[in-house]
């Protein structure tokens, strides 16, 4: 049961200069978890002292990202079925009061738009077509190109507001909008490339020659084939793998966020979410029979 006054009278402590009674204020209201959030969030608005809001600050940081790692945790554990809902989760990291309808409203818009004008004997690329035309030319998303090693293109909420995202989180979105119309889109971890893979479901035991067709999302929906993929990782010195050809896991695409988010707060010096976001890469590093591609 919540106990406002004991919550309050435990943060008017978190001040305290003995540490001793310091960390035991803080343990405790630790352990009140969002429950504590308000009446933290509410005394560092009412404080003065930049000491006082420090603690209150790094205690709220301390409790989200807790909420994450654990939501993280169970997300993967449960058997990563849901790519939305992992993305959302990585998205509440650096957003912790995201809203989740809102975005998942978001995607219905475009799946809506999508629909209306879908034909059911439309073939592959011709679904494709339409949904590139919505897509890039109705909706307006595109590669941010200026700034591709902005932290920001990797969060949902900020793509869809932007309409601007790097290859991952605009191959995600469209993916999730093709999952939910039917149209069999999965991710392909290509090295420094993320692409999209069109398969032919009938032949899902093997997947590679299951594969119609490629699409790159960040260049507008742009189709290719496997020659392509070949003459991509000779120009890079990689040898073909077969990991490269075929539909990764929604687990494979969370790492990927991950690495990429590591890898741009490192270009800013970020250490502290550098570290933090490197405990959460951990959590799905465990490779096994949980991950799963579908969505």
């Amino acid at each position: 049961m919540i106990k406002p006054s004991e919550i309050n009278s435990l943060i008017k402590l978190l001040d305290d200069p003995d540490n001793e009674i310091f960390n035991h204020v803080h343990d405790k209201l630790f352990e009140y978890g969002n429950d504590a959030i308000t009446y933290l969030e509410s005394a560092w608005e009412g404080a003065f002292d930049p000491i006082f809001q420090e603690r209150i600050a790094d205690l709220v940081h301390e409790i989200q990202f807790s909420n994450v790692k654990n939501d993280l945790k169970l997300w993967y554990q449960s058997g990563s079925f849901d790519l939305l809902q992992g993305t959302l989760i990585v998205n509440k990291y650096q957003y912790p009061d995201l809203d989740e309808q809102k975005i998942i409203n978001q995607i219905e818009a475009i799946k809506r738009d999508i629909w209306m004008q879908m034909h059911n004997e439309a073939s592959p690329v011709e679904q494709i077509k339409l949904m590139n035309h919505v897509f890039y030319n109705i909706h307006g998303f595109g590669g941010n190109t200026t700034s591709h090693q902005d932290p920001q293109n990797s969060y949902l909420s900020q793509v869809l507001e932007s309409h601007k995202g790097n290859q991952i989180s605009l191959a995600i979105i469209y993916a999730i909008v093709a999952q939910k119309l039917d149209i069999p889109v999965y991710g392909v971890n290509l090295p420094q490339h993320f692409i999209l893979a069109y398969m032919d479901e009938s032949k899902e035991s093997e997947f590679e020659s299951g594969i119609l067709f490629y699409i790159n999302a960040f260049n507008k929906g742009f189709v290719f084939g496997r020659r392509d993929v070949d003459m991509f990782l000779k120009q890079l010195g990689v040898k073909p793998d077969k990991q490269f050809y075929e539909p990764c896991t929604n687990a494979d695409i969370i790492r990927r966020i991950l690495r990429n988010l590591i890898s741009a707060y490192e270009a800013l010096g970020s250490t502290d979410k550098v570290n933090e976001l490197t405990e959460l890469l951990e959590i799905v590093l465990d490779y096994g029979v949980n991950d799963r591609r579908t969505e």
